[in-house]
C-alpha cells in the first residue's frame, strides 16, 4: 500500500548505481533521487548532490536509467531538487527556477511522476511580501508542471537553521496558513506538498491534523523526526535560531507520533510513497553509521507499513 524509500542525498558519497541497488537490496521499494545541477557549487549540508544529470538526458542515458531500476525492482518516488526561487539575487533566483523546469522535463521523459522542491524566500522580507513575489514567479513554474503532467511537491522546511538564514529562513511554505494562501494563488491541483512532519514539531504545531485537511496535495511524505529539547527552549526561547533547541532526528528517535502519523495516512487513503530523510548528525560520523541510520530508520518504520 505504502512505498518505503528514502532521499538519495544521504548516500551523497555514492553514484547513481549504487544508490539503487543499496535501495533494491535492502527491502525499499523507491528512492527520491536528487539532481542538483552537475556543475553547482552548493555546499549546504545534503544540497549539492546529483544523482541524475537532468541536463543531460538522452535516450541512451534514459535507457540505461530504467535497466538500472528494473534489474534492483526500485522506481523512482521523485526528482529532488531544493534551491531558493525567490533568492533576493536576481541572477541566483533565475538559474534556480530555470533548473526547477529541467528538472520537471526531466521527470516527464524518465516517467516519474513528482518533483520535490521549495517555494524559496527572501529572508528579510515579511510573509505577505514573500507571497506577493511567489505569485510573480510560481504560477510559469507550475505551467510547466501542467505541460508536463508532473506533480509539485513544496517541503514545507522552513530552512532556518542558521545564521545566514535569518531571520525569516529560505522557504516560505512554513505553515498551513501559507499553503492556503499558497492554494489559493495556485489553485492547480498537480501543486502540492512533499509533507515532512518534523517541522511541524519544532514550530510547535499538530504535525497529524495537515494529514487531513491537505489529503488531496499530498503528493510525496518524508519521514523525519524532530527532538524538542525542554530544557534548551526554556533557556533560549523560540525566537532563538532553531537548531540551538531542537535535533532532526531518525524516525522514532523524537517526538513525532508515528502510530498516529501513519494512522492519518492511512484514514486519508495515501497511496503515495514514504520516504526516509536521515539528517540525524549523530549518524554522520562514517558511511557505516549513514548506511546504519538509513536500516535503522526502515525497520522503525517497517512496523507500521507490514
Amino acid at each position: 500500500m505504502l512505498k518505503l524509500g528514502f532521499n538519495s542525498a544521504i548516500l551523497a558519497d555514492f553514484g547513481f548505481e549504487h544508490v539503487v541497488q543499496f535501495a533494491g537490496n535492502n527491502g525499499f521499494s523507491c528512492v527520491e533521487m536528487m539532481c542538483w545541477p552537475a556543475d553547482n557549487a552548493d555546499s549546504r549540508r545534503y544540497a549539492g548532490v546529483t544523482h541524475i544529470d537532468v541536463s543531460n538526458l538522452t535516450d541512451q542515458k534514459v535507457a540505461s536509467i530504467r535497466h538500472t531500476l528494473s534489474e534492483a525492482g526500485v522506481f523512482i518516488s521523485a526528482l529532488g531538487y531544493y534551491p531558493n526561487p525567490l533568492d533576493p539575487d536576481p541572477n541566483r533566483s533565475e538559474y534556480y527556477i530555470e533548473h526547477i523546469k529541467q528538472v520537471i522535463r526531466g521527470a516527464a521523459k524518465l516517467g516519474i511522476p513528482v518533483v520535490t522542491t521549495f517555494i524559496g524566500r527572501d529572508p528579510s522580507k515579511s510573509i505577505k511580501d514573500n507571497l506577493a513575489r511567489f505569485a510573480d514567479v510560481w504560477p510559469a513554474i507550475v505551467k510547466v508542471a501542467e505541460e508536463n503532467n508532473v506533480k509539485i511537491g513544496i517541503e514545507n522546511c522552513p530552512m532556518f537553521f542558521t545564521d545566514d538564514e535569518w531571520p525569516g529562513g529560505k522557504n516560505l511554505a512554513i505553515s498551513p496558513a501559507v499553503w492556503d494562501r499558497m492554494f489559493e494563488m495556485i489553485p492547480n491541483p498537480l501543486f502540492g506538498l512533499n509533507y515532512d512532519p518534523s517541522h511541524m514539531i519544532w514550530q510547535m504545531m499538530d504535525e497529524l491534523l495537515p494529514i487531513y485537511n491537505y489529503k488531496s496535495r499530498l503528493h510525496h511524505v518524508h519521514l523525519k523526526d524532530a527532538k524538542v529539547y525542554k530544557n534548551k527552549l526554556n533557556n533560549v526561547g523560540i525566537l532563538a535560531n532553531p537548531l540551538e533547541y531542537h535535533s532532526p532526528k531518525l524516525p522514532g528517535l523524537g517526538d513525532v507520533n508515528w502510530r498516529g502519523f501513519f494512522a492519518a495516512l492511512t484514514d486519508v487513503r495515501y497511496r503515495g510513497p514514504v520516504v526516509i530523510e536521515v539528517e540525524d548528525k549523530a549518524y554522520e560520523g562514517n558511511i557505516t553509521d549513514v548506511k546504519s541510520a538509513i536500516l535503522t530508520s526502515r525497520n522503525y518504520v517497517n512496523q507500521f507499513l507490514g
